[in-house]
């Protein structure tokens, strides 16, 4: 998990950002000022980045950074409604790692947010990506459960996804029938039942050890152009399965 320090007067912008980046891995941490950002850099949280607007209630933005980097080595993003060069040369002279114009997507504010920890925080970075795994056009957002193939939305069954994810974690390298069954079947938890519509569709039971290849059929004609000629997983004959990366 990475920790953003926002320091922004929109509270809209704020919600939304909580919204969008919260399932991504990162913790927005709000305040409204550039001295309440500056108080909350020194206090007990530790931030991966800083998230800075320019238009800011009193202090500015530009301020804010200069203070920000007399003391502390955090990466700083800012942000921004003035696009003007003169603006993004001043905060990147005063000590900012990247720059974004406002309106902005905040999938592109994500990707400069991971662009400037990789490059000042490898470990945080590699934190923020842990939960997803990508095999050629294949996606996995372990955190959000969903998977996706060439940008599609693919729907899997809870089974279905835990093969999917132990194969992808080993992508290239064949996984056995036997430690497939194994690793699968230690991430599931234990259900209590309450009625006929209480179990999880395809659980784990005893049973699914000797079916494997049927729950292997069926994410092939979710994930293959041609299921008869499976491209990503394939069979090992006597041994288990194999995602394949790509050449």
């Amino acid at each position: 998990m990475v920790t953003a320090l926002l320091v922004d007067d929109d509270r809209d912008l704020a919600r939304l950002l909580g919204e969008y980046l919260g399932p991504h891995d990162v913790t927005i941490v709000h305040v409204e000022d550039g001295q309440a950002g500056l108080d909350a850099l020194g206090g007990a949280t530790a931030f991966d980045v800083v998230l800075l607007d320019v238009m800011l209630p009193g202090m500015d933005g530009f301020e804010v950074c200069r203070r920000i980097r007399a003391s502390h080595e955090v990466p700083i993003v800012m942000l921004t409604a003035r696009g003007d060069d003169a603006d993004r040369i001043v905060g990147l002279e005063l000590g900012a790692d990247d720059y974004v114009p406002k309106p902005f997507n905040p999938r592109e504010l994500l990707a400069r947010v991971r662009a400037v920890l990789r490059r000042a925080k490898p470990a945080s970075v590699a934190r923020l990506e842990a939960g997803r795994i990508a095999v050629g056009p294949i996606e996995i957002d372990v955190g959000a459960r969903t998977v996706s193939r060439a940008g599609e939305p693919v729907a899997l069954t809870a089974y279905e996804f835990r093969i999917l994810v132990e194969l992808a974690k080993r992508a290239g390298d064949t996984v056995t029938r036997e430690d497939l069954a194994t690793l699968v079947r230690e991430q599931s938890k234990p259900r209590v039942a309450s009625g006929p519509k209480a179990a999880e569709p395809n659980a784990y039971d005893p049973s699914v050890d000797r079916s494997l290849d049927v729950h292997v059929s069926r994410l092939r004609q979710k994930l293959e152009d041609d299921p008869k000629e499976p491209r990503f997983i394939k069979t090992v004959r006597g041994v288990g399965y194999v995602l394949a990366r790509p050449s």
